[in-house]
């Protein structure tokens, strides 16, 4: 565990079995500096154990980042179920989770991630009451994938008034990988202000609706990296800006809401010499925990969901403005920021 290259410090790692139910679980909690660790469960079928934990450690420390750049007061922790969202689901598997949860005392919250639905959510909610996201009970904020994609969304304009001079993306050619709950949203946004998209998914069904209601060409999802566009957004799984990828990139910008977008630090260099602007995957995308944290605190707000997010695009384009003054890596900026916030809070 110590040795593993995803190893961060990690406050603690648990990895949770109940054969009755088939649940196999890591729940990893990078840091509770600021706060309760909090961050979505994700249910992948993963090939190896080794991955599921690669991911558990990556995407805990990430949200670390992103609640300290969000200004909140959470840490960052990550859970993940190792199955096929498909077709191993059933009550007793999210009973057992809520369970897993529970036995940790508040010191993580989860929510909803990618392969878990808000329905889900209210079964772990049965066993436990540290989860958000939920469509149901007093300060319920429902699926965050919204506020998510209407960060990104603004986050995608910032960027571009940084790399073309102006925020407008009407008539931006913008290739969108992963149209599943942030990335659709997404698109309906863009298109809205008259994107010219190009969209990519496993989902063929989901693809052919959004690219109905928006009007954007399908690619096969290895073609979506050689498209001639303004912008790549990635929407789906992490490590997608790697060596392979990086050079078939067309793209001036590199803004969307997947987590983990860098398969390794180096990418975030790579990116600069190339001239491409990125936007920090773990600042774009923190409307989906800002919603979160405000139920979290027991009394929903839309008013302060938006001011918080208002703050985030605020630290968005400082951290873009930094890195371009200074010509360094942005992700390096930003993670700078991120560290010194949970420092300060943890020295506190």
């Amino acid at each position: 565990m110590f040795d593993h290259p995803s190893f961060d410090g990690h406050e603690s790692v648990h990895m949770f079995e109940d054969k009755a139910s088939g649940l196999k679980a890591i729940i990893a909690v990078h840091s509770t500096a600021l706060g309760p660790a909090a961050g979505g469960c994700r249910m992948w079928n993963y090939a190896t154990g080794e991955e599921a934990l690669r991911d558990a450690l990556r995407l805990s420390k990430g949200m670390s980042f992103k609640n300290a750049m969000a200004g909140l007061p959470l840490g960052g922790g990550k859970s993940v179920i190792w199955g096929n969202s498909k077709t191993d689901k059933s009550p007793a598997l999210f009973e057992a989770f809520g369970r897993a949860i529970q036995s940790l005392n508040g010191k993580y919250y989860t929510a909803e991630d990618v392969g878990i639905s808000t329905r889900d959510m209210e079964i772990v909610a049965t066993q436990t009451k540290y989860v958000a996201g939920l469509d149901q009970g007093e300060a319920a904020s429902g699926d965050p994938s919204p506020i998510t994609a209407l960060g990104v969304y603004r986050g995608i304009k910032a960027s571009a008034k940084r790399a073309f001079g102006s925020d407008d993306l009407s008539g931006r050619r913008i290739a969108v990988q992963g149209v599943g709950h942030v990335g659709g949203y997404l698109c309906d946004h863009l298109a809205e202000e008259g994107a010219e998209l190009i969209i990519a998914d496993i989902d063929e069904a989901l693809l052919k609706e959004v690219s109905e209601r928006t009007g954007a060409k399908i690619v096969a999802t290895d073609e979506i990296y050689d498209q001639h566009v303004d912008i790549f957004s990635p929407n789906a799984l992490g490590a997608v800006i790697n060596p392979e990828t990086l050079p078939r990139l067309k793209a001036r910008v590199v803004a969307g809401g997947a987590n983990n977008q860098l398969s390794i630090a180096e990418m975030d260099v790579a990116l600069r010499d190339r001239g491409i602007l990125y936007a920090p995957d773990y600042v774009i995308n923190g409307g989906g925990i800002i919603n979160v944290a405000a139920e979290i605190s027991g009394a929903y707000s839309r008013n302060w969901v938006m001011g918080k997010l208002n703050v985030l695009i605020e630290t968005l384009e400082e951290v873009l403005d930094e890195a371009l003054k200074q010509n360094a890596p942005i992700n390096e900026v930003a993670e700078q920021i991120a560290r010194t916030r949970i420092a300060n809070a943890k020295s506190a």
